[in-house]
């Protein structure tokens, strides 16, 4: 296989697994599906190339990661203090961002960074006359990658870390143990988003460009990764997990790049990404099944083989 391929895949799994991570914190942790992921992802790319455009590429990050802390919280107090269902929270607030980011984006839908300075090229400089030289790219998102997930697993064993797990587990149990839930739900998802609004920043500094539709459909993609990665190393401590999160978004980033190279018309990865993720959710059931289908398909060949005879 191209080793060309390989690192592309590598390099757009490791920040898209950042977003993966977001989703295993809100959506396996806190049992909340956030559909807002679309919208704070482009938010994050968007308010990272503003930044880092006038000047300040690496303020671009922790500014990129709080307006992905202000989505959080929106979404959070949607759904924890005005009794809005958590699915439509996240659409209403999902479909808010679309014309927040149009106006971060000084009312266009394209922002151009060829001549910008960003992490990517600050690293490139750093790595110059090194053995990493020219590998930028995939040296910034492993770092990012690597400090999420230590990050990840050392949060989650807190005591708010436990507060939030057990929020997501039983709510009931948490209220009765003197513990807010309304707390402990905003500040995992302020958290949650935090690491896609990175993604984002990520992502587009990476391309050099950020378009309006840059997050499109990354909460399906992310999700179908996470069940992926779930696959590998579902079973384990949160170290292990996250792991297998961003292990999951390799995967996933892999088979697409694959197919990309079977020169597809632009019209058809929509369909691929489809299909990806149809057997990302499809195939733990899939693999449940098949035992007792081969058990089937087994005694109606015994039974037919007795007929003959």
């Amino acid at each position: 296989m191209d080793f060309a391929l390989i690192q592309t895949a590598l390099q757009l799994g490791l920040i898209c697994g950042l977003t993966v991570l977001a989703l295993f914190l809100s959506y396996s942790m806190l049992n909340v599906c956030d559909l807002s992921t679309d919208g704070c992802f482009t938010l994050g790319a968007a308010v990272g190339a503003v930044v880092a455009i006038s000047g300040h590429p690496y303020l671009s990050i922790p500014a990129a990661m709080g307006a992905g802390v202000c989505s959080g919280f929106v979404t959070a107090l949607l759904q924890t203090r005005m009794g809005i269902n958590s699915l439509l929270a996240g659409i209403i607030v999902n479909t808010g961002l679309y014309s927040i980011n149009i106006w971060v984006m000084g009312g266009k839908s394209l922002l151009n960074m060829n001549q910008t300075e960003t992490v990517f090229t600050k690293a490139q400089a750093f790595l110059e006359n090194t053995p990493l030289a020219g590998e930028q790219s995939l040296v910034v998102a492993a770092v990012a990658a690597i400090l999420v997930v230590l990050f990840m697993t050392a949060f989650l064993n807190t005591r708010l870390g436990l507060a939030i797990r057990a929020t997501g587990n039983n709510p009931d149990m948490v209220r009765s143990s003197s513990i807010n839930p309304v707390f402990t739900t905003t500040v995992g998802l302020c958290v949650a988003n935090a690491f896609t609004g990175l993604s984002g920043c990520l992502l587009g500094q990476m391309q050099k460009s950020v378009n309006i539709d840059i997050g499109s459909g990354m909460v399906t993609i992310a999700l179908a990764s996470l069940l992926i990665g779930s696959t590998f190393l579902g079973r384990g401590g949160i170290l292990i997990q996250a792991i297998g999160m961003v292990l999951g978004s390799f995967v996933f980033r892999l088979v697409y790049t694959i197919a990309l190279r079977f020169d597809m018309p632009a019209y058809m990865l929509k369909l691929v990404s489809s299909v990806i993720i149809i057997l990302a959710i499809a195939g733990p059931y899939l693999k449940g099944q098949w035992p007792m289908l081969r058990r089937r398909l087994t005694y109606r060949s015994q039974g037919a083989g007795k007929g003959d005879q």
